[in-house]
């Protein structure tokens, strides 16, 4: 499989070539049990997000490193959607999911399946643990079950129900999947040791009784799996072997593997034994990555939506212009690890500003316009000049960009009182126009409130950039756009959605939302761009000289493009590898 930019998956996953693969933890797991001649003939993973939700950069690092452990060892790797719980699922977020992991360039090959295919083969799993006396029905309600559990320093107390016979508990159960239960009233627990050391071991609920809607089942069904119970299961089902996971499910293994050893499943098709490792988790400065939270976000119309540029949601940084690739090569940069922690988000950033130096064209946008009058250019004439395209890819080829009497240059690039190294235009100061003519500021008009409303400059005809010139050097240059050729675009600048490295510290007793930045968006609706951009269409990215990258936002008409910053041209990153 090919992805985006000419490399392979596998490469895509592990940096230029394979060799990260072939020394993290896992890989080298894997590399040992084939040494020792593993049980199984072909490595099989699976990649299984819960439909609650819209995937984020740390399902990203999972999507990577579960499709590239297959790729790496010719295998395969499943998508296979965890919807055991209706209540929270939408069939919104399903479609969601399966197009952010094409986008990043993977192929499940056709092997999309959901835990709603196993429900009926999980029941019946159920009622296998009834029957050897490792399952029961309890009373007790979701509180008291909490109240009797214990702590980790103190044993848990046996359920008054614990001790039903098995023939009783089998009526129970299949009375509960008929129906006649209110819900939350009964539950199906796994009887193994309320004093175990493990609390996830003590004997967890595998099934509880929920009416709700199911996306794809409907309402056939009023009693639904847990995770805990589903997950190993569907594993095994599918002819798992490794079975990769977050760190927080590690004190959860030991449950997974009860199921496996407790549960008849084994079949002349499903014969492997799935194996939970665990990889920690991607956390990420200046942002959250909990669901629930980033959900929160939305519902409380913190942002504008799942896919808001300012979100960590892989269709956030889709629309807010980061490439496949970019994230790929962020993945397998961060590397993978056996414990948490944080990793700054400008290597994220560095990772797809490295790769649009290379591949963005170069344009010109003024996003805070002043106007300049050229007054010795004659009126109604336009000279197009020659600038380059990317001049770090020189074969991509030159542009033409008109020059008129009347222009646009930033606010910024002007300074009335200015300081002896401001290189910029002041009065009777001069600078450069880009690939054009060097100009000098003759007078300042003002408005009746005594704001700036244009400048009158000259320009020197013998000053063209790349031609003959008078032998003069100036220190300054500046992009600018014809007043008659440019066209208004909006432009959206975005930042750093928290305040705060780790906007989940609740140390001071804030909410996270505390923490965000009331600067995230600063929307530019009168800013032009030159004629080059008029034909770009929706996820066309460009470098706006002296600005940063950018990218044409969904929101953009005929009328007005719209034109997203995906990162600064400031690379903090890429200083901190020089002090390395």
């Amino acid at each position: 499989m090919t992805a985006d930019d000419g490399r392979t998956s596998a490469e895509n996953v592990t940096g230029e070539n394979d060799s990260t693969a072939a020394v993290n933890f896992i890989q080298a797991r894997i590399n040992e049990e084939q040494a020792a001649g593993a049980d199984y003939t072909k490595v099989h993973t699976r990649f299984p997000p819960e439909p609650n939700g819209y995937l984020h950069i740390g399902h990203a690092k999972s999507i990577c490193l579960n499709f590239g452990i297959a790729l790496h060892n010719q295998g395969r790797c499943n998508l296979r959607f965890d919807d055991t719980n209706p209540s929270k699922e939408d069939i919104e977020f399903v479609d969601s999911i399966q197009e952010d992991v094409k986008w990043l360039g993977f192929d499940w090959e056709g092997r999309m399946f959901y835990a709603s295919d196993y429900f009926e083969q999980l029941y019946r799993f159920a009622e296998q643990l009834i029957a050897k006396g490792l399952a029961y029905v309890c009373d007790l309600s979701a509180q008291e079950i909490r109240e009797t559990r214990g702590t980790l320093t103190e044993p848990g107390q046996n359920s008054p129900y614990r001790d039903r016979p098995a023939e009783e508990n089998m009526d129970l159960f299949r009375r509960m999947r008929a129906g006649e239960f209110a819900d939350g009233s009964r539950v199906l627990r796994a009887k193994i040791d309320m004093a175990s050391p493990n609390l996830n071991l003590r004997d967890p609920v595998l099934y509880r009784i929920l009416r709700s809607v199911h996306h794809r089942t409907g309402d056939a069904w009023c009693i639904y799996p847990m995770y805990d119970y589903a997950h190993p299961l569907s594993d095994a089902l599918e002819n798992i072997t490794h079975s990769i996971c977050t760190l927080e499910f590690a004190d959860h293994r030991p449950l997974y593997d009860w199921c496996l050893e407790n549960v008849d499943y084994r079949s002349d098709v499903i014969v492997n034994r799935p194996r939970q490792i665990e990889f920690a988790r991607l956390n990420l400065s200046y942002t959250v990555m909990s669901k629930r939270k980033l959900r929160q976000l939305v519902e409380e119309h913190c942002v504008t939506g799942w896919d808001d540029p300012r979100m960590p949601t892989i269709s956030g940084l889709r629309r807010r212009g980061y490439t496949p690739s970019s994230i790929r090569d962020f993945c397998a940069r961060i590397g993978v690890a056996k414990r948490d922690s944080i990793v700054d988000i400008a290597l994220l950033e560095h990772c797809v500003r490295e790769e649009l130096n290379l591949l963005a064209p170069r344009a010109m946008a003024v996003l805070r316009p002043l106007k300049v009058v050229l007054t010795n250019f004659p009126a109604g004439e336009v000279q197009w000049l020659e600038t380059e395209n990317n001049p770090e890819v020189p074969e991509s080829g030159t542009r033409q960009i008109p020059l008129t009497r009347e222009i646009y240059i930033e606010q910024e690039d002007f300074m009335e009182d200015a300081p002896k190294k401001f290189f910029r235009l002041k009065p009777d100061g001069e600078i450069r126009l880009k690939s054009a003519y060097i100009i000098k500021c003759e007078a300042v008009i003002k408005d009746d409130m005594g704001r700036i409303a244009e400048l009158h400059c000259s320009y020197d005809p013998d000053s063209k950039s790349g031609g003959a010139t008078s032998g003069r050097k100036v220190k300054g240059t500046c992009h600018w756009v014809s007043a008659l050729y440019g066209k208004p675009a909006e432009i959206r600048l975005y930042d750093r959605l928290f305040l705060k490295e780790n906007p989940d510290d609740d140390s001071e007793g804030r909410d996270f939302k505390a923490n965000m930045n009331p600067d995230s968006l600063t929307r530019l609706e009168h800013s032009i761009v030159e004629p080059a951009l008029f034909n770009a269409a929706v996820g066309d990215r460009f470098q706006f000289l002296r600005q940063g990258y950018f990218v044409m936002d969904g929101d953009s008409t005929a009328e007005k493009p719209v034109f997203n910053r995906i990162v600064s041209l400031k690379d903090s990153w890429a200083k901190e590898l020089k002090k390395g």
